[in-house]
Parts: C-alpha cells; structure tokens; sequence
C-alpha cells in the first residue's frame, strides 16, 4: 500500500474508483454532478489536498481535505480494501496538514443512518465528536467535530 498525493494525471483513475462507490455518496448520483466533482477534485489536487491509497497501482481509498476550512471534505475506501488500515492512512496524512490548534470538522450520516455505522465509528475513533445536525447535497447529515489540541505535543 502506497499513500500518494493526487495529481492530474490520477484524475481518470481517482474518477473511475469515484464511479464504483457513487452509490454510497449523496450528490454523485448523475454524470453531471460526477463531472462537477471531477473539476473539484482537480483543484484540491493543485492545491496539494486530494490523497489516495494505491494498492498494485489500483485506486483502493481516497479524501479531499481543505486547509483553508480545516475540514475532511470527502473520504471513501473501496468495499474490496476495507477493514485494512487504508481509511487510518488517509486520515493520519489529512490531520498533519491540518491545523490541529483549531477545531476540524467533517460531515458524515446521521446516527439513524445504516450508511453511517462506519463512517460514524471512524471518525468518533479519531475523537470527533458530534455537533450539528445539517443538510448536504441534500441529504440529511450531522456534522461531526475534533476539538483543537492545546498544543502540537497532545498528537
């Protein structure tokens, strides 16, 4: 397993694995709300804040996270690859180029979600915890938080 900085070059491949697990992701449900995420991808790339797993030169995981938002935008591990530490590597990477002196958020499914069992668990692992409930792409979610650490030595 290699843990790699997304680059344009990854983008048919990085949208190929999107493709395969869209059906668990609210807002890439059409060709036209894949292509708006392709574009966006594209721009976390530029900005050095796309990574993935490769697995054998295969896409197994993926996250987009913003420095300027201090938040995890998007993480998604391939059904074949779960349960393997790929999610862990991402999330490590995402947390030393975030700013861990102020508050970092995420949103995932709501607790009465079936599709937030895991998503839910992994985050509140890390030692996010819940906050507000919200809307994304216009399906219910919950926002959940990691507090900032008073100092770079709590990591």
């Amino acid at each position: 397993m290699q843990l790699l900085y997304g680059v344009p070059e990854d983008i048919e491949n990085w949208m190929e694995f999107v493709s395969q697990i869209s059906w668990n992701f609210p807002g890439l449900e059409t060709q036209e709300k894949l292509d708006e995420y392709k574009a966006t991808v594209l721009k976390f790339m530029d900005k050095r804040q796309a990574i993935c797993v490769k697995v054998g030169g295969e896409i197994a995981g993926v996250m987009l996270f913003s420095g300027g938002h201090n938040m995890i935008c998007c993480l998604g591990v391939s059904p074949d690859y779960r349960r393997r530490g790929i999610a862990s590597m991402l999330m490590n990477e995402a947390l030393q180029n975030l700013d861990r002196t102020r508050e970092i958020s995420v949103c995932t499914f709501r607790d009465n979600d079936e599709k937030g069992i895991a998503p839910r668990a992994f985050y509140e692992k890390y030692g996010f915890i819940e906050g507000a409930l919200v809307e994304a792409m216009g399906y219910p979610n919950q926002k959940y938080i990691l507090p900032p650490t008073d100092s770079v030595t709590d990591l």
